[in-house]
């Protein structure tokens, strides 16, 4: 029962704040300050980990949206994406044949057609709203460039 349960992915839903877009997903991270951007492919898989599906059930849900044929490994390389920036409570368990494939190699092995169906997950490190709200205008007094907004400290004064 053990071994059936670690194939089941469950998404973390907690300390989230999620926006849907048209074509992708975003989701902020509070406990991280990390903002993450899901192509539809990643979010796809993201909202379908319930607990309950396989990734084997999720490949098969992703042909029907698509109307196409999409080989599990595209949702095991989402499901590694999503674990590496802990967007899952309960990871599945991977792939042996993933083991030290990139997306690349991936989108090589796939075909060309399998390109629009790749996952994508691009997280960026969030300023806290403390650290984002202490640079200086232009004009405020400066002794280093980091102090001002811009970056640029000239003769002591933020440009």
């Amino acid at each position: 029962m053990q071994k059936a349960r670690s194939t089941r992915p469950l998404a973390r839903k907690q300390d989230l704040l999620v926006r849907e877009l048209p074509n992708e997903v975003l989701v902020y991270d509070r406990e991280r300050d990390r903002a993450h951007c899901l192509n539809e492919t990643a979010a796809f898989v993201w909202k379908r980990c319930d607990g309950r599906r396989t990734p084997k059930d999720i490949a098969r849900l992703l042909s029907k949206e698509v109307n196409s044929a999409v080989d599990e490994n595209i949702i095991w390389l989402a499901l590694d994406q999503l674990a590496d920036n802990n967007l899952l409570k309960r990871p599945a368990s991977g792939s042996p044949s993933l083991a030290g494939i990139n997306r690349r190699q991936m989108v090589r092995g796939l075909g060309l057609a399998a390109v629009v169906a790749v996952p994508l997950v691009t997280s960026i490190v969030a300023p806290t709203a403390a650290q984002a709200a202490t640079c200086r205008p232009a004009g405020q007094p400066c002794a280093a460039g980091p102090q001002c907004c811009s970056n640029v400290c000239n003769a002591n004064v933020c440009t």
